[in-house]
């Protein structure tokens, strides 16, 4: 009887995974209040929406590993006060867009921001400005349509240098028990971090709970892990080096106390593109979008006038 009781506990344990996923919403069950529109991409159904003036040049944001679109709203409320329109997305398995299986590597992404793009006859002369994974997934872009590109801009962006603690690269590195951490522990952990923060004062009214608000949805915590063990698991060295022998403009933009991608990532970039122009915002963390938008803003306003 003490074995079957064990077995029938360690079978319980082994699908918690399962048992909370299960209870977890389709993310067309919680599109009813969303705002902005949707795509439906060759991957799957895509949330975006245009912020700023009705005409004027444009900015396409991509966001992180685990902030949805809006984590832009601050950012893009400054572009717009000097008549810039933008256009932000929520990547899959963030926010209210779908989460398709399969490796969220470079070619998943890249398909979902070039079906995007088309589906916006978005061509050419095109500004990308991405955040942490969301600069990774912006520069392997620019690497592989260097042509259609007038700027590059990077705030604290992941692909150069990042930092992670033993329990997110065990998750990372680990196949199976991995996951299970990662669904069971990690994520636990992740969430007492965001709630800590609520009531905080922010750029973003509401970002805190609209992070909280993803881990309800079916497949974010998939996208997240996969996302990790593929495009964040990349060194861009080769993409940096090429988009400076191209000659696209890059500007990179980091966060001096940032424990995510840390300031030594500006040293290596420089070495791989000798022509980016750097900057760096003082006394801001990995949380820099919606803790010191208005320091990004200025840096950002000074760069476009400069370009355009």
């Amino acid at each position: 009887m003490g074995w079957l009781l064990l077995t029938i506990l360690a079978a319980i344990v082994a699908t918690l995974p399962q048992q909370a996923e299960a209870r977890r919403l389709p993310a067309e069950r919680m599109r009813d209040a969303a705002p902005g529109r949707f795509a439906r991409l060759s991957q799957g159904v895509t949330h975006y929406q245009w912020l700023g003036p009705v005409r004027g040049p444009v900015v396409v944001a991509i966001h992180g590993l685990s902030t949805p679109g809006p984590v832009f709203y601050a950012i893009a409320r400054g572009l717009a006060g000097i008549g810039y329109r933008v256009l932000i997305y929520d990547l899959y398995g963030r926010g209210y867009s779908d989460a398709p299986r399969g490796r969220q590597d470079r070619a998943f992404f890249l398909t979902q921001l070039q079906d995007l793009l088309a589906h916006q006859e978005l061509d050419a002369d095109l500004t990308l400005l991405g955040y942490s994974m969301g600069g990774a997934i912006a520069t392997a872009f620019a690497a592989a349509h260097p042509g259609r590109m007038k700027r590059l801009i990077l705030l604290a962006p992941a692909g150069v240098r990042l930092r992670e603690d033993r329990l997110t690269r065990f998750c990372r590195t680990t196949p199976v028990l991995g996951d299970w951490v990662h669904a069971v522990i990690a994520q636990r952990r992740d969430r007492r971090a965001l709630r800590r923060q609520l009531g905080g004062d922010f750029d973003i009214d509401g970002i805190i709970e609209l992070q909280l608000a993803e881990y309800a949805g079916k497949g974010f915590l998939r996208s997240v892990l996969s996302s990790r063990r593929h495009i964040l698991a990349e060194v861009q060295e080769a993409d940096h080096r090429l988009l400076g022998r191209e000659g696209v403009p890059v500007v990179g933009i980091w966060a001096e106390t940032d424990r995510v991608i840390p300031l030594s990532a500006l040293g290596t970039l420089t070495q791989w593109n000798r022509v980016v122009r750097q900057e760096v915002v003082p006394e801001a963390g990995h949380q820099i979008p919606f803790t010191h938008a208005q320091d990004v803003t200025a840096l950002l306003a000074g760069v476009l006038r400069e370009a355009d």
